[in-house]
């Protein structure tokens, strides 16, 4: 009997131009949660597409309880029992909890050969009820949030009879009591003898819950590590190989004057009553509890919805934001939340989605000057360093990390004035934030206005200049960052509006 569940070895997958995994192996123990971390790009999401069936390699080996398997397709991965929940939920939003559960395994009546619905929800029930879920499987699955959707993705696995349960970044999208709750739900699956690859850029997911970690790097596998025999140095270090000393690289400089101003803007239901101001050359962060208002705030700025009341003034004079296109237009720039659905065009190339806030730049009597978008292009990936096999490249093919740095270069190439970077470092790993944060540091210097949007404590107090902090649509107070702690910021979010 092997001591492996699962093991791969030797496995070599090249696509045109790059070579996703050379020579990597990879091995899981029964009832055992594995970690799995590596910069965007490292080869991981490839290696999950391996054992999932997506991708076939070109050499190599794998091994199911120390047999070799073929995984030629998500099916034949499926039937060894693989299962995979991924940090976007795919489901489908108008069909029931229960028809998401069984879709392409329903249970037919052997006499009336139709579904047996009253059966198929009564093992819904069960399944939910192993994992603590409270939502009724009847339910439309998008009415559920995002945490109750992940939940229906691990009974899904379960519905199947799933040994290895692959998931990757499921707590990017997840409040930290959301989280716990996940936390408590996946220690339950290895406690029943599931195994788990747990996937993720966050530190506190890896000691939380994994016993052994595997670090993937520029394709390979660099090692394997107890986490009690690991730090988080050490960690940092073998993912970007080199010792990251300073993470926050903010620069103190001279604020300059005023460049945006925020005053009473409010919409019912969202915010009210919100004034702030941003300086040249100053990061202005905006934090609080989840369901604060900060992004409600951010989209109205930008024009993505409107603000029922207040005033914006950029520059001195007053705008009246209607759409992003001429928000863009006056020199707002965002770089939104949720990357996929609003931040990129996903089927387009690279140097389309970099270039289309500014063709005018790149067009002549009506013609795209093809050869500028790809030289403007190749040069902000490479200070970005995007990894691209080209410009032509599509960004759905883009890891997480560098589909968000191909929004920052997309905003650089608008020209803006004011930069709202909401979450910007959510998703990718320590390597990526500490490009994305000397982004801010290079905006700040040559005298942008930024405005950041972060869950993150530390990288508040560490990027910022000045802090707006809200509760339930409201500015609690603002702070200045060189005075404040982190109990100060928490004790502003949880205490209400204050006058600032």
């Amino acid at each position: 009997m092997s001591e492996f569940i699962l093991e791969l070895n030797h496995v070599t997958i090249t696509f045109p131009g790059v070579r996703a995994l050379d020579d990597v192996h990879f091995d899981l123990r029964p009832g055992e949660i594995h970690a799995l971390m590596g910069e965007n790009g490292a080869g991981k999401s490839t290696l999950i597409k391996v054992i999932t069936g997506v991708y076939q390699p070109d050499s190599g080996e794998i091994l199911f309880n120390g047999a070799p398997v073929d995984i030629r397709s998500p099916l034949d991965s499926q039937r060894i029992g693989i299962a995979a929940i991924y940090q976007h939920v795919s489901c489908y939003r108008d069909l029931s909890v229960t028809e998401n559960i069984f879709i392409g395994h329903e249970k037919i009546g052997a006499l009336t050969r139709r579904i047996d619905w009253k059966e198929l929800h009564r093992r819904a029930e069960e399944l939910l009820a192993r994992l603590d879920a409270d939502f009724d499987p009847r339910a439309p699955m998008g009415d559920l949030s995002v945490a109750q959707q992940q939940i229906v993705e691990i009974a899904k696995a379960l519905s199947t009879n799933a040994r290895i349960l692959i998931m990757d970044e499921p707590t990017a999208p997840l409040t930290s009591r959301e989280s716990e709750d996940l936390y408590r739900i996946t220690e339950g699956l290895r406690d029943r003898g599931v195994s788990v690859i747990f996937i993720s850029h966050r530190l506190e997911d890896m000691y939380r819950l994994a016993s052994r970690l595997t670090i993937f790097r520029d394709a390979r596998n660099v090692g394997s590590w107890k986490l009690s025999d690991i730090s988080r140095e050490d960690i940092i270090t073998a993912m970007v190989g080199r010792e990251i000393t300073q993470l926050f690289p903010k620069r103190r400089l001279a604020i300059g004057g005023e460049i945006l101003r925020v005053q009473g803007l409010s919409r019912r239901g969202y915010f009210k009553d919100v004034t702030f101001s941003v300086r040249k050359g100053e990061i202005l962060a905006i934090t609080g509890l989840v369901g604060a208002g900060r992004t409600e705030v951010c989209e109205a700025i930008y024009g993505i919805t409107r603000a029922e009341s207040g005033r914006i003034i950029l520059d001195g004079e007053e705008l009246h934001v209607a759409n992003p296109s001429q928000a863009i237009r006056k020199g707002i720039g965002y770089l939104p939340e949720d990357r996929l659905r609003q931040g990129l065009v996903l089927d387009w190339e690279l140097s389309k989605n970099v270039t289309y806030p500014a063709l005018k730049k790149f067009s002549t009597a009506g013609w795209i000057r093809t050869k500028k978008e790809n030289e403007v292009t190749r040069d902000r990936a490479e200070r970005l360093e995007v990894k691209a096999g080209s410009v032509f490249d599509k960004a759905s093919t883009l890891s997480g990390g560098n589909q968000q740095k191909i929004i920052v270069a997309k905003l650089l190439t608008a020209g803006m004035k004011v930069f709202i970077l909401d979450e910007p470092t959510k998703g990718v790993d320590v390597g990526a934030k500490t490009a994305i944060f000397e982004i801010m540091s290079d905006l700040a210097e040559r005298g942008y206005g930024i405005i950041m949007v972060s869950s993150e404590m530390p990288e508040v107090l560490g990027m910022s200049d000045r802090i707006v902090v809200m509760k339930e649509g409201r500015v609690a107070g603002i702070l200045e960052t060189s005075a404040t702690t982190q109990e100060q910021i928490l004790q502003a979010a949880l205490s209400g509006p204050a006058a600032s």
